[in-house]
C-alpha cells in the first residue's frame, strides 16, 4: 500500500505524499546509509536530487463545523477533488454525507488567476452561503471569494485564498516565477 513513517512517528502514504510527511513536512531521505553516517549526524540534510517537486498552495479551506473542526486543507492548481478517501486530493475523513469520492471539486486556474468550485460527480450537492444567509446547491462552476462559506456533507469550510486579487492583494505563482528568476 505504500505507506511510510516520518521520524515523527506520523504515518502517511508515499504515492499521495511522495517523501515529504503531510503532518509536520519532514523529507523522508530513503538513500540515507547508516554506513555512510553511524551517528545519524546528516539525517535531516537534504540533497537536491531526493526533493521532489511540489505544487505550491494556492489557499486553504478551513472546516469551520463538523467532524474536522478546525483544520485546514492545501488548495493547489488545478483539479482538487474532494472526499473522504484517501485517493482524493483533499480527504475529508469523519464525516460520512461526504461521498468517497469526488464530491466537490476546487479549481485553481492558474492563467485566469481564479479559484473556483464544481459540483463533483457524487450524488450529494455542496453549497456555498449566499447575500441573504441561505445555502445556494452548486450545480455550475462558481468562483469563490475570500471569506465564502460552503456547506459539503454536515461540515461547513471557509475559503482563504493565497492566489488571486483579495481586497487589493494580488498575488500567482506564476508572476513570483518570474521574479525570483
Amino acid at each position: 500500500m505504500g505507506l511510510v513513517r516520518c521520524q515523527n512517528g506520523h504515518l502517511f502514504s508515499e504515492k499521495k505524499y511522495g517523501n515529504i510527511c503531510p503532518y509536520c513536512n519532514v523529507v523522508i531521505n530513503k538513500n540515507m546509509n547508516m554506513e555512510e553516517d553511524p551517528q545519524g549526524k546528516f539525517k535531516d540534510t537534504i540533497y537536491l536530487g531526493d526533493l521532489e517537486v511540489l505544487k505550491p498552495v494556492t489557499g486553504w479551506l478551513v472546516c469551520l463545523e463538523g467532524p474536522s473542526k478546525g483544520k485546514d486543507y492545501r488548495i493547489i492548481a488545478e483539479k482538487n477533488f474532494l472526499g473522504r478517501s484517501g485517493e482524493m486530493d483533499i480527504r475529508v475523513p469523519g464525516d460520512d454525507a461526504i461521498a468517497e469520492k469526488n464530491h466537490a471539486i476546487l479549481v485553481y486556474d492558474p492563467e485566469k488567476n481564479k479559484t473556483l468550485i464544481l459540483p463533483g460527480d457524487s450524488q450529494g450537492l455542496a453549497y456555498i452561503l449566499d447575500e441573504e444567509d441561505r445555502w445556494d446547491a452548486i450545480y455550475n462552476p462558481r468562483e469563490l471569494e475570500a471569506g465564502d462559506r460552503i456547506k459539503i456533507g454536515k461540515s461547513v469550510f471557509i475559503f482563504v485564498p493565497l492566489c488571486g486579487e483579495n481586497d487589493g492583494f494580488v498575488f500567482n505563482w506564476k508572476e513570483e516565477k518570474n521574479e525570483l528568476g
